[in-house]
C-alpha cells in the first residue's frame, strides 16, 4: 500500500471519525455521566440527519445545524419525560422512542427513505468557499468538522464544570443522595439527555451534508459504534482520568473505531460484517475488565494444578 492510500484512508477514517464523535461525547453524558442507557440513539441521529437535510434544502445550512440540535433535544425530552414521569424504565423508555422516530422521521421527508443534496449548498460547501485559496483549500470538510468537535469538547467540559454539571454528574453516581440534597433529579436528568441528544442530532446533521444526502436508515447501530468508541476511549486513558482526558480519549476512540472500519474494508472484508465487527469490539471492551480482574485467580488455579501434577508425580 503506498503513501497516498494511506493518507487517504487515514483521512477518511478521521471524517468519519469526528463525526461519529459528536455522537460519542453525547453518550458520554448519558451513559458515562448520567448512567442512563438511552437507546434512542439511533432514531435521534436519523432525526438530526433529517432535519438537517430539509433545512440545507430549504436554502438555509446554517440554520440547519440548531434546527437538527433543537428537534434533538425535543426527543431528549419526550425520552427523559417517559423515564421521569411516566415511570417506564430506561432502556425501554428508549426503545420507544426510537421506534416512534422512524415514523416521526419518515413524516417529515413525506415518506420519502433518501434525499438527495448533490445541488444543495451545505456548511462544508461555505467552508471551501472561506479556505479557498489558503493552504487548507482542500481540506473543509475536516476544518468544519474539526472545529465543531473542538466546540463540542469544550462545551462539555465547561458545562460539567457549572453547578447543573455537577449536580447531573452526582445523579448518575446517586439518585437518591441527590434527591436528599434537595437537587431534583428529574430535572437533571432532562437537561443531561436534551443535551446528550442535541449532540447526537447535530453529528447526524453533519453527516447529511457531509456524504450530500439523507438516508433513513443511516443512524441504523449508531448507538453500538457510539458504544464501542466510547469504551475504546477509556481504555486508552482509564474511567478515573480528568473530565478533558475522559472527552479527548472518547474522540480519539470514534477515530480508532472509524481506522478499523476503514481497513476492515480495504481488505475486501463484506459490508454486512461490519455491524459484527461493531459488536464485537462492545463485547471485548465489556468484557476486557472484568477478564482483567480474574486474571489474579486464574493465575493462581494454574499454578495450584501445577504445584499438584508435580506432587503426584
Amino acid at each position: 500500500m503506498s503513501l497516498d492510500k494511506i493518507v487517504v484512508l487515514g483521512q477518511t477514517a478521521l471524517e468519519l471519525g469526528l463525526v461519529n464523535a459528536l455522537t460519542v461525547l453525547a453518550l458520554f453524558l448519558s451513559y458515562s455521566m448520567l448512567d442512563v442507557c438511552d437507546l434512542s440513539t439511533d432514531g435521534c441521529f436519523t432525526l438530526g440527519s433529517a432535519v438537517g437535510a430539509l433545512v440545507a434544502i430549504a436554502g438555509y445550512p446554517w440554520l440547519s445545524l440548531p434546527a437538527a440540535m433543537l428537534a434533538g433535544a425535543l426527543s431528549g425530552l419526550l425520552t427523559a419525560t417517559l423515564q421521569t414521569r411516566m415511570g417506564v424504565q430506561s432502556l425501554l423508555a428508549g426503545i420507544v422512542v426510537n421506534t416512534g422516530l422512524y415514523s416521526v422521521n419518515m413524516a417529515l421527508t413525506g415518506n420519502k427513505p433518501t434525499l438527495n443534496m448533490n445541488k444543495t449548498p451545505t456548511v462544508f460547501v461555505f467552508a471551501k468557499d472561506f479556505l479557498k485559496g489558503t493552504p487548507f483549500s482542500g481540506q473543509h470538510v475536516l476544518f468544519v468538522l474539526l472545529i465543531a468537535v473542538a466546540l463540542a469538547v469544550v462545551f462539555l467540559w465547561r458545562f460539567l464544570r457549572t453547578k447543573l454539571g455537577l449536580a447531573i454528574r452526582a445523579t448518575g453516581s446517586n439518585a437518591d443522595m441527590v434527591r436528599s440534597s434537595s437537587i431534583n433529579p428529574t430535572f437533571t436528568t432532562t437537561v443531561g439527555l436534551c443535551v446528550s441528544n442535541m449532540l447526537t442530532a447535530l453529528s447526524g446533521c453533519l453527516m447529511a451534508q457531509q456524504q450530500k444526502g439523507y438516508d433513513v436508515n443511516k443512524g441504523s447501530g449508531m448507538v453500538t459504534v457510539a458504544l464501542a468508541s466510547l469504551l475504546i476511549g477509556g481504555v486508552i486513558f482509564g474511567k478515573h482520568r480528568s473530565i478533558p482526558l475522559r472527552l479527548i480519549g472518547a474522540v480519539l476512540g470514534a477515530f480508532i473505531f472509524r481506522l478499523v472500519y476503514t481497513l476492515a474494508l480495504r481488505f475486501n472484508m463484506p459490508a454486512f460484517m461490519l455491524k459484527a465487527v461493531s459488536s464485537l469490539i462492545v463485547i471485548l471492551a465489556l468484557s476486557g475488565s472484568y477478564f482483567k480482574g480474574q486474571l489474579p485467580y486464574i493465575m493462581k488455579r494454574l499454578k495450584g494444578r501445577g504445584g499438584s501434577g508435580r506432587a503426584e508425580a
